[in-house]
């Protein structure tokens, strides 16, 4: 197989920080080009753990019922009477946790344990996710400018706390996912919210410095070890892929998707063709699956090879929700697919 990238995707259970950095790092240093903190300890479960922000919120009280099936409990809403000037977001957290992962990333590469030519990478999620998931729809428009209003804030501390050219930052954009699938209800937006989903998505990646790598995750759910829905094919990806390329105005450095384990059909690779990325955007497939190892792997790779070249491997969402005593068993699985050794380095 010829020599890959491979990328992150975010989640990797290990114990803490330090030890993501360096068990990715000696294991595929010279295949990455930038290495993330693994969402460690209490960011684990990806965004459940902001769920008690939500929660300490005078203005808001717990709904009677859950509004959807993928939802982790009853959604929150405004209490009568109060409204959004009653409501204000402190601390998220996340800023705070790269600063610690920052010095732990940096003591890995004066060890040797991680390339110098490794960038940090930092996953946020979309500030449209948490509100989506924790807020009842009838609020979310109200509460939605004021998590992201803090999110761009903490992003913003986080690149005064990162060196612009060792830093890597992810959105991963996966609520939004199921409503460009037409799963969820949006009342908010309206109709025909995708456009507004876009804006708000390219609001965020513009956000992120020029110096800065910038990249997105199209994700399809991994909540109890699975999708909110299987992609019939990367269609949907593709246009959604598309239109952010299209309304971003800096460079986007690398776009993520899925490829669920049982597609090395045709089929499923084919709405690739219409992929209309910069050059210097790299695709990275998550066909990587544990289950199936390298056999797998290799099927997957031959179909999409059929329409796209170039792309780098990675797993479809992170590791966070599996077994942690599998994960470095997973990360070698990454290598023996990459294949070769030498520098990753800056993708372009």
């Amino acid at each position: 197989m010829a020599e890959r990238p491979v990328h992150l995707v975010g989640s990797i259970p290990l114990e803490d920080a330090a030890t993501v950095f360096r068990e990715a790092g000696r294991r595929l240093g010279d295949r990455l080009a930038r290495i993330p903190d693994g969402e460690t300890g209490i960011r684990r479960n990806w965004i459940s753990w902001q769920h008690r922000l939500f929660a300490e919120q005078e203005a808001l009280v717990v709904s009677e019922a859950k509004e959807r099936e993928y939802q982790l409990g009853p959604p929150f809403r405004l209490a009568p009477g109060r409204g959004a000037d009653d409501m204000a977001f402190g601390e998220l957290g996340y800023a705070r946790a790269a600063a610690a992962s920052w010095r732990d990333f940096t003591a890995a590469v004066e060890e040797g344990a991680v390339p110098e030519s490794c960038r940090f990478q930092v996953c946020l999620p979309t500030p449209f996710a948490p509100v989506y998931s924790f807020v009842a729809y009838r609020d979310q428009g109200a509460v939605a400018p004021l998590y992201e209003a803090r999110m761009l804030a903490e992003l913003a501390e986080i690149c005064r706390t990162v060196p612009a050219t060792r830093l890597a930052v992810q959105w991963d954009v996966a609520t939004e996912m199921s409503i460009f699938e037409g799963l969820f209800p949006l009342p908010f937006l309206g109709e025909a919210p995708e456009r507004a989903l876009i804006e708000r998505i390219a609001r965020l990646g513009d956000a992120v410095p020029a110096e800065v790598e910038l990249g997105f995750h199209l994700c399809y759910g991994d909540m109890n070890h699975r999708h909110w829905k299987e992609p019939e094919d990367t269609a949907v990806l593709v246009r959604i892929a598309n239109a952010i390329a299209a309304s971003v105005a800096r460079p986007i450095d690398w776009i993520h998707i899925p490829v669920p384990r049982e597609r090395d059909d045709d089929a499923y690779f084919a709405p690739l063709a219409g992929l209309a990325l910069d050059p210097g955007t790299r695709l990275h497939l998550g066909l990587v699956h544990f289950t199936d190892g390298i056999a797998g792997a290799r099927r997957r790779i031959a179909a999409a090879e059929r329409v796209v070249s170039g792309f780098g491997i990675a797993t479809e969402c992170g590791f966070g929700r599996r077994d942690p005593e599998t994960v470095l068993s997973l990360l070698d699985l990454h290598r023996a697919i990459a294949g070769g050794s030498g520098e990753a380095g800056r993708e372009s």
